[in-house]
């Protein structure tokens, strides 16, 4: 079975080139093939682009914001323009500020970090653990998770009704599912936030690689995201939004960069006056390269044609559901519904299979890389499987004897099932032959099983390399 390439229009819209696309791994069963990378909602391969921009910058690197020599000077530029450039990316307000960090993570505990004294957090269960957890100093209210956009909205607006309306609160929201790939009503999760007196922020991290993001169309009040995302190399991120919060807190960094004016007093002690600029939350010397990167792939996007790029990777997404739908032993997990508008990101189960040793099989045997397991959005996917959202549970595959192939979802005792799904996930730079080859791939390990034997090691399922062929 294979992906029909008349429903793909080329004239919309190329694969964009991106690093590693002519790499090729070894197969377990003989031969080498490309490698098909269908693991985006992790880390997406940097575009060409990024990578050649990066290229032709590197031999004028130089520190920002302290040196009077031509490099320093150029390298300043360059950071503060690429702020610039991703401002216009997310369509930023005029006041607002462009805080460079190391991934959406970093820019979501920055936030956390910069909550007004007794704030209420509400943020639903089916958020990436980055959007989940950082909200430790706070009041949270964990949501449950909806089943209908509606129900979202509904939810969220009885939850800050009958909040506290006299302090201050924050809603915290996913843009696309990195599990479903669903999208979520931001839009009217943001103005059910206002009309209650709370802000909200918007983690965009599977969202932006995908669908353009306008903070000021959104109404959102800060917009979170990844580089390495976004066909950006390198460790860095983006907090954008409202200055008021993050010009009152204290710095997430103390240091350098951060400082206007440090003097001793007379008492011993340290007088320190903080900038109130997005330097305030940058101390150290920062990331050039990495805020580089990320502006450079926003405007690789931008010139390549959005509109035209998620044009694409809808008939992409399309193809792989048609195909999945047609293997009866493959359940697509959904929030939403099959209706529901999304991004190049699904999440599935197979009947029969533990899901690391699908995945495993996907990689050895046909050179294509997905990710298995819980996807760092525990509550979310174990709600999806049936499970109990509040259950503590692992990744992985059981394990077994070696030799013993992992058994199909449940533990090695055949006790409690292993809520684990497989994901796969693409976007700008995925090649028609890599969808087509996934869902074949799918159809023949449903039909006819592994042409390999497979063990646990470490928690993973790997190829038993001291096997012979089934």
């Amino acid at each position: 079975m294979s992906v029909s390439t008349a429903a793909i229009d080329e004239s919309v819209c190329s694969p964009l080139p991106v690093l590693g696309e002519d790499v090729t791994v070894p197969l377990v069963t003989g031969g080498e093939v490309a490698y098909a990378a269908l693991d985006y909602a992790a880390s997406a391969p940097a575009l060409r682009r990024v990578w050649d921009d990066v290229a032709a910058y590197a031999p004028y690197y130089g520190s920002v914001h302290r040196g009077a020599g031509y490099l320093s000077q150029l390298s300043t530029d360059l950071f503060e323009n690429s702020r610039a450039t991703v401002a216009e990316f997310l369509g930023c307000r005029a006041d607002d500020q462009v805080v460079f960090t190391r991934s959406t993570t970093d820019s979501l505990n920055l936030l956390a970090a910069a909550l007004p004294a007794d704030c209420q957090v509400f943020v639903f269960e089916t958020e990436h653990h980055a959007s989940l957890l950082p909200w430790r100093d706070a009041r949270v209210t964990y949501l449950n998770a909806p089943r209908t956009p509606a129900q979202a909205v509904e939810t969220l607006e009885r939850a800050l009704a009958a909040r506290d309306p006299y302090g201050p609160a924050l809603v915290c929201v996913t843009g696309a599912s990195n599990v479903t790939g669903e999208l979520w009503p931001v839009g009217e999760l943001a103005a059910a936030a206002h009309a209650h007196g709370a802000r909200i922020v918007l983690d965009a991290a599977q969202l932006a690689p995908h669908h353009p993001v306008d903070i000021a169309e959104l109404d959102v009040d800060w917009v979170a995201f990844s580089g390495h995302k976004l066909y950006a190399p390198f460790g860095s991120g983006v907090l954008a939004g409202r200055a008021d919060w993050l010009r009152e807190a204290e710095p997430y960094l103390a240091g350098g960069g951060a400082s206007r004016k440090v003097a001793r007093r007379t008492d011993g002690g340290v007088d320190v006056e903080w900038h109130t600029t997005a330097a305030r939350h940058e101390a150290g010397s920062p990331n050039v390269i990495g805020a580089y990167s990320i502006a450079s792939a926003c405007k690789a996007l931008k010139e390549a044609g959005f509109d035209a790029l998620v044009a694409r990777e809808q008939r992409l997404v399309a193809g792989v559901r048609a195909g999945l739908a047609a293997i009866p032993q493959v359940k697509v997990l959904s929030l939403f519904g099959d209706d529901a508008p999304r991004v190049g990101v699904i999440s599935f189960v197979v009947e029969g299979w533990n899901s690391s040793h699908f995945a495993a099989a996907l990689s050895a045997e046909y050179g294509i890389g997905v990710r298995d397991g819980l996807f760092c959005a525990h509550p979310l996917v174990r709600t999806l499987l049936g499970g109990d959202p509040q259950e503590v549970g692992e990744c992985g595959a059981p394990e077994a004897e070696p030799g013993e192939l992992p058994q199909s979802r449940t533990d090695s005792t055949g006790g409690t099932p292993l809520l684990n799904a497989i994901r796969v996930s693409f976007g700008a730079g995925t090649p028609d032959e890599h969808i087509e080859r996934f869902v074949r791939a799918v159809q023949e390990l449903v039909s006819e099983g592994a042409q390999w034997k497979y063990r646990t090691e470490d928690g993973r399922c790997v190829p038993d390399r001291g096997a012979a062929q089934h």
